[in-house]
């Protein structure tokens, strides 16, 4: 009898927890990636705030919440971007108590002279953070409300304003550095590398772009948004780069690089969109004219494209533009020989009739543009891909300074932004003698905090409106925090473990870039309300009093962005387009230095201000005023290269003509219409050697002469119409 065999033992299948583990650890760098940078700045924010809030009680300042809340204000994702305004928020405090100081000193016993110089100084503030808006507005803001904040609480007591001041300094200059030696320290996120991967996006983007339009892939309209687009990238691209530079390790001449790149990303970028139109205009043209042009051109813009799906190594760079002198001369060549036989057969008067241009001249000058405009952009294409490489692969380059990016705000909405500041001061001063409410200078100081923290805001009312929110909802989890558990605390340990939640949810907030508002709503009143004092003293009434006054200050400064000037608001069209057109007054009359590259900043931020304010999906308003800009961009660079050209040319008849098409040009863009748009066209020396030419030619019975290199510019002057003419119709026309 054969013994019974023994029951098989189930085997645990390897393959199951392999694939287990593979999927806990997916999900664990899936977290990492996603929401573990986010914990990591709550993590870093509290770390700072609560060591500044320790260090304050140890050192027995009055205001431990300032420490606090500076800690909350500078918290920003990167290392630089914190020490960046912590810097200027030191600069801003220290110039905001001295003009306190000043001001209480010429007005100690004069309260609504006081008012009134302290409305004075915040507007001018005011304008300024309008004017700048980078960092250094922030300095401007600060140097605002910090005078604010001094002054009004030292109307009854003005001999305790030198303490105050001194106070102030302290407690931010405390706050500031554990915000920095945390930021910086602590997991730093270094913002260079940040700053790199937008180089190499910026970089990937613009090739494909230059693709797609050379391929014909996309329309117009796609086009116009994209360089919008591209103007809002080197602002951005400007901003990382001031922010880098306050990082350890990041080398002067990194930035030097860095501000080079994006120069030469303007100038390929201005050379690509002139090309763009120019073929654009072509295909719009009448076939006899523009046809041939168009069947030389496209197959040069076809190798091109393929030469730019390659990487752009200086080898390939060099075969690029071998290939492309090769197309060239054969186009050239080609051309010469389908259009001299006419030209010399041709009757001039019936090639030219009123002025026309004749068919088989104007192909040779667009095909000359043409080719001048390809081979400019293969040597700016050249340039930009050189500084890329030089950037990604950490190579010390010897670049020049290229000038200073020049933000430019429509003085209009500078002049609004202080205005509404200095309104809005006196209003809730007033408020607070008639209504005899000692918590109404809470309503003061946050009334001129967000009125002069808007001003740089391209939607203002939507952020003060979500800081309003952020107070809203702090208010009843502030009075639960406050009484039911910070009251409960007894060291300081126990009283972190009972403000943390709080704190920690506006923390997490502000890592949201919809939620930010409100995160820094509840962090900022928490902070006002919530952190105890060296003598605590808890008061329901006094509780409910400083909310009611905190709130209100913030709804009037949103009130006040709703009701005072409302369409005066950084990146609004209408202004947008009014000094774009400034812009391209100045190109015909402003001094040469440096001239192209300012214009060229100058234009590109009033773009970006306007793709701010329009939000990801611009309407056709926005759009005309896209395409306004461009048009006047193109026509700038020609202006700035003609008067260049004047400038580099001897004394004759021909720069004096020159001269007088700009002062044409100049004439027709401070005062806009068809008859000054025709003068400047037919002030050009090619039209009146044209004209000549035409009656010589008729009055000997011979035939017209060959158009010459000079001639190029006459037919490429394409004036648009002004800015009160794009608010008629709400759209641009280029005449």
């Amino acid at each position: 009898m054969n013994p019974p065999q023994a029951a098989a033992t189930p085997t645990q299948d390897p393959s199951a927890a392999r694939g287990a583990w593979r999927w806990l650890a997916q999900e664990t760098a899936g977290w990492f990636n996603t929401e573990g940078p986010r914990w990591l700045f709550v993590a870093r924010t509290m770390l700072a705030s609560f060591s500044a809030l320790w260090l304050a009680f140890r050192l027995g300042l009055d205001a431990p919440y300032t420490a606090l809340a500076t800690t909350v204000i500078l918290a920003l994702p990167s290392s630089g971007m914190v020490l960046e305004k912590a810097f200027y928020r030191f600069l801003g405090t220290l110039v905001g108590c001295s003009a306190a100081l000043l001001l209480v000193a010429l007005f100690p016993q004069s309260p609504p002279l006081l008012f009134v110089g302290v409305a004075l100084w915040i507007a001018l503030c005011t304008a300024g953070a309008a004017m700048h808006r980078n960092q250094q507005s922030y300095s401007f803001v600060l140097a605002g409300y910090t005078a604010c904040m001094i002054a009004v609480p030292a109307i009854d007591t003005p001999e305790h304003v030198f303490t105050l001041a001194v106070t102030r300094v302290t407690e931010v200059g405390l706050g500031i550095i554990c915000a920095a030696v945390v930021h910086d320290v602590v997991f730093p996120r270094r913002h260079s590398h940040a700053v790199m991967r937008t180089v190499q996006a910026r970089y990937a983007s613009f090739i494909a772009f230059s693709i797609q339009v050379l391929e014909q892939r996309l329309s117009p309209a796609e086009t116009e948004l994209n360089h919008l687009k591209f103007a809002a990238d080197i602002a951005a691209l400007e901003s990382g780069r001031a922010a880098a530079f306050f990082e350890a390790g990041h080398a002067r001449a990194h930035t030097r690089q860095l501000h080079a790149f994006n120069a030469a990303f303007m100038a390929v970028l201005t050379t690509f969109y002139t090309l763009h139109r120019l073929i654009h205009r072509l295909r719009g043209a009448a076939p006899a004219h523009a046809k041939p042009v168009l069947a030389l051109i496209e197959p040069m813009h076809a190798h091109l494209a393929q030469a730019m799906g390659d990487e752009l190594t200086p080898q390939r760079m060099a075969q690029m533009r071998a290939r492309l002198a090769a197309d060239t001369a054969a186009a050239r060549a080609q051309l010469a020989a389908d259009i001299d036989a006419k030209l010399a057969a041709a009757d001039d008067a019936q090639l030219a009739v009123d002025g026309a241009v004749p068919p088989e001249r104007a192909q040779r000058i667009n095909f000359d543009t043409a080719v001048e405009l390809l081979e400019r952009y293969a040597r700016d294409i050249e340039a930009f891909a050189c500084l890329y490489h030089g950037l990604t692969q950490e190579k010390r380059q010897q670049v020049s300074d290229p000038g200073a990016y020049s933000p430019k705000t429509p003085p209009a909405i500078v002049a609004a932004s202080g205005f509404r500041a200095g309104v809005a001061l006196l209003l809730t001063a007033a408020a607070w003698y008639w209504l005899a409410w000692p918590y109404v200078g809470n309503a003061i100081l946050m009334a001129t905090i967000f009125c002069a923290l808007a001003s740089s805001s391209p939607r203002p009312t939507a952020m003060v409106q979500q800081v309003l929110i952020g107070f809203l909802v702090a208010t009843p989890l502030a009075f639960v925090t406050e009484f039911f558990l910070v009251a409960r605390a007894n060291d300081f340990p126990t009283l972190v473990i009972a403000a943390l939640p709080i704190f920690a949810l506006g923390s997490y907030l502000i890592t949201s870039p919809r939620w930010a508002g409100v995160g820094i709503g509840i962090c900022m009143f928490c902070a006002t309300l919530v952190v105890p004092t060296n003598l605590m003293h808890y008061d329901v009434e006094g509780f409910i009093s400083s909310e009611l006054s905190l709130t209100m200050g913030v709804a009037v400064a949103y009130l006040m962005f709703k009701v005072v000037l409302p369409e005066h608001t950084m990146g609004q069209k209408d202004h947008v387009a009014a000094a774009l057109w400034r812009e391209a007054q100045r190109a015909c009359t402003a001094p040469m230095y440096r001239l192209k590259r300012r214009f060229d900043n100058r234009v590109r931020d009033l773009l970006s201000q306007l793709n701010a304010a329009s939000g990801p999906a611009p309407g056709a308003p926005v759009r005309a005023v896209v395409r306004q800009g461009l048009t006047l961009l193109e026509l700038g660079h020609a202006v700035i290269e003609l008067r260049q050209l004047i400038a580099t040319s001897q004394p004759g008849p021909v720069p004096a003509a020159l001269k007088l098409v700009v002062g044409e040009l100049a004439a027709h863009l401070r005062a806009p219409s068809r008859a000054g748009g025709q003068a400047a066209l037919q002030a050009h020396p090619a039209r009146r050697r044209q004209r000549a030419r035409r009656a010589a030619h008729r009055h000997a019975g011979t035939p017209a002469a060959p158009a010459n290199r000079a001639d190029r510019p006459a037919f490429h002057l394409h004036v648009p119409a002004g800015p009160d003419h794009y608010r008629r119709n709400r759209r641009c026309r280029v005449r």
